[in-house]
């Protein structure tokens, strides 16, 4: 059994959209946020929803930067746009996440990740993850390109939904990833899939679903890889998963491309 709460009152109410746009985001929305150390997973259906409206700005960005740049200097300024937009949150627990690698069992491995400075392992990996990323944008032509950005963050931000009711959480009580996987519904999850499904069928279709699968696999795929080292899940390994989700998600693009190149047009 997975960390998925019991059924609770709420739903996507707007101080759940308050709360969401505030964490997953810098913009300084105005209102009030939801309050208690759940609130983040009481606000949880709003999290692809708000994947969507990041993938949109992207989108808007990627249309402005290509009138003013050259293409390469366009994609990185997108990528830049896009890291911080979100305030680098996900970026900080993948780093987080693969520093808690060098420890020797779960407490150690635990510890590690809760010391706020960065060591080899999380810089070598948030370089590789930026690097794939923007090689991946860079190779996908302009159309196809803007319909990934749409997609990308709308997937990643269901990656910690689908894990809550998948995997329990390290440090039950403690912590705020245990609190989120926590008070996560299954109204939630069930709004967040269905959020992706039609996103992902209205972007890239049909592709786009098998895109959308894919991303959900890689971070399913390396939340069980964390979850047998920490003996579960924590709030860094979700949003690891977050940017797992969405790297996934570009190089399915890149590699469906690919495949156009060799002569199966996959995007026709």
């Amino acid at each position: 059994m997975g960390g998925l709460g019991p059924p609770r009152p709420g739903g996507l109410t707007i101080r759940g959209l308050v709360t969401a746009l505030r964490f997953l985001t810098i913009v300084p929305v105005p209102g009030r946020a939801l309050e208690g150390p759940e609130a983040l997973g009481r606000a949880a259906g709003w999290f692809p929803l708000v994947g969507l409206a990041l993938g949109g700005v992207l989108w808007l960005a990627h249309r402005l930067f290509s009138l003013a740049f050259p293409s390469l200097l366009a994609t990185l300024l997108v990528l830049v746009a896009w890291k911080l937009l979100t305030g680098g949150i996900h970026l900080d627990g993948l780093a987080d996440t693969l520093d808690g690698l060098t420890g020797r069992d779960p407490q150690e491995r635990l510890a590690i990740m809760r010391d706020s400075r960065i060591g080899v392992f999380g810089a070598l990996g948030l370089i590789v993850v930026l690097l794939i990323g923007f090689v991946a944008l860079a190779e996908l032509p302009g159309t196809v390109r803007e319909r990934a950005l749409l997609l990308a963050p709308v997937v990643g931000r269901d990656a910690p939904l689908f894990l809550a009711c998948a995997f329990q959480p390290a440090t039950p009580g403690r912590g705020s990833g245990s609190a989120f996987m926590k008070a996560v519904t299954l109204p939630a999850v069930s709004i967040g899939a269905l959020v992706v499904a039609v996103a992902a069928a209205l972007i890239l279709w049909p592709w786009g679903l098998l895109f959308a699968a894919v991303g959900l696999a890689v971070a399913g795929t390396a939340a069980g890889f964390f979850s047998r080292r920490l003996g579960g899940l924590t709030g860094d390994v979700l949003g690891a998963a977050v940017e797992l989700a969405e790297l996934a998600v570009l190089v399915a693009c890149v590699t469906c491309q690919h495949a156009s190149i060799l002569g199966i047009d996959l995007f026709r």
